[in-house]
């Protein structure tokens, strides 16, 4: 079994099969930028992008991401080259806590990748349900704008 990870095959340990995907990430491949934090797909804090598509890796089983590509913050950018939702989260200066934020920059990567240039509505309805206990929406609402702007 193996899936494509932040543009790398990589197999998927037969053990490992039965676990989440968010266990795979973390404990397996050592990416620690998915967060766990309520382990049923209601928070977002776990968000990748799976074949395009925002995904709750805390609910999927690592044996479902066989033959599946598998982006996590960690494969967004570089240090020397950050993502344009990066730059905007910076220049926006969303993060407080950070812990939500590798998941709602994933959410983001998603709806931009979809929807270049989308409407409140369209952010509106893709945040829900990705959430921050710092509150920091509104930043997130700028900064989803301002990668807009980047790309």
């Amino acid at each position: 079994m193996f899936l494509i990870l932040n543009g790398a095959p990589q197999s998927i340990p037969e053990d490992w099969a039965d676990e989440t995907l968010l266990s795979l990430l973390r404990e397996a491949y050592g990416l620690s930028g998915a967060k766990f934090g309520c382990g049923v797909g209601i928070c977002g804090a776990c968000t990748v992008i799976v074949d395009g598509v925002a995904t709750r890796s805390c609910v999927v089983r690592a044996g479902d991401a066989q033959g599946l590509t598998v982006r996590t913050i960690e494969g967004l950018g570089s240090a020397e080259a950050l993502h344009p939702v990066q730059q905007a989260w910076l220049a926006a200066a969303v993060p407080q806590c950070g812990y939500c934020q590798a998941g709602q920059i994933m959410l983001a990567v998603a709806l931009l990748e979809q929807t270049p240039r989308p409407s409140a509505t369209d952010v509106e309805t893709a945040l829900d349900g990705n959430l921050c206990r710092c509150g920091t929406y509104e930043r997130i609402r700028a900064a989803i704008q301002q990668a807009v702007e980047l790309s």
